[in-house]
């Protein structure tokens, strides 16, 4: 199933997006889709049956906003230099084991809402991801397979950065990887049972129709799988809880220079096979 969420922020409703292609309202069906839906598989099935029946109300999606497809977000857990590629591109060495850090919830948004480029900004960059969504509580997970058997579902993230705040001025990673809009979602939650196999999705993301980034997730140093085992090794994931897992080579700081980071007026495109495309236009903050 497709799965997203409609309409003003912080007033979205939930929808799904049928096999023909068809907007539907799920809002008579279910209350949102949060963490508790994931969870619930008596409720993802009333989704499915009301899904394969047809009878769920058409919405008209002209002008219709779409917010990020998962509400009440726990956390959102971030994995670093996790494509070949992209260490190589920026001069680093794989790591033996994968770099966690995090970025806060409220950094969240819709998958063509505005990004705003922080103040005092001078090197802000894109980063195209296949974002992980988690659907039953993992903690010490052993395996592979019981690692993908907690995953709800995927969907497109933009892990956008400030490499100066990131990297330049001091302490963790995090004062460039928080500042607010820096993490579009979606536009859809694609359930597990859609997504064949987690390492055969092609990413790509365009500046200004430049396209910049052109990887596959088979480039992932640590696969999905792994991801998620090593990640509930030191914290517990819930229902609702996502991963960003990286991203390929074509990022800005890799670059020559002049590195051709984003200024506000650029607008950034990005799509994963099969989980959909956003568009962002940047403006100042």
């Amino acid at each position: 199933m497709k799965l997203l969420r409609v309409g003003t922020a912080g007033a979205e409703r939930p929808a799904l997006l049928d096999a023909e292609g068809t907007l539907r309202d799920l809002s008579g069906t279910v209350a949102d889709i949060d963490g508790a839906l994931l969870a619930d598989d008596a409720a993802l099935a009333r989704v499915r049956a009301a899904a394969d029946a047809g009878t769920l109300p058409v919405v008209d999606p002209a002008g219709l906003r779409v917010g990020p497809p998962l509400a009440r977000i726990g956390k959102v857990v971030c994995i670093g230099l996790n494509y070949h590629d992209h260490a190589a591109e920026t001069g680093a060495e794989p790591p033996a084991e994968p770099v966690v850090f995090f970025k806060a919830a409220d950094t969240v948004v819709g998958p063509d809402d505005t990004v705003l480029v922080p103040r005092g900004s001078v090197k802000t960059d894109w980063e195209v991801e296949l974002a992980v969504v988690i659907g039953r509580t993992a903690r010490y997970l052993e395996s592979h397979e019981e690692a993908l058997a907690h995953v709800a579902g995927y969907a497109v993230a933009h892990d956008v950065s400030e490499r100066e705040f990131q990297i330049e001025r001091g302490g963790t990673w995090d004062k460039g990887k928080n500042c607010e809009t820096f993490n579009p979602l979606g536009p859809w939650l694609v359930t597990a049972d859609e997504v064949a196999d987690p390492q055969a999705l092609g990413l790509r993301l365009w500046v200004n129709g430049e396209l910049k980034q052109d990887g596959t997730t088979a480039q992932q140093i640590f696969p999905v799988a792994e991801v998620v085992r090593y990640v509930s090794q030191f914290m517990t994931l819930y229902p609702g809880d996502v991963i960003n897992t990286g991203t390929p080579a074509g990022v800005a700081l890799g670059q020559p220079e002049p590195k051709p980071y984003l200024r506000a007026g650029d607008v950034v495109e990005l799509e994963i096979d099969g989980l959909g495309r956003q568009r962002q236009e940047l403006k100042g903050a």
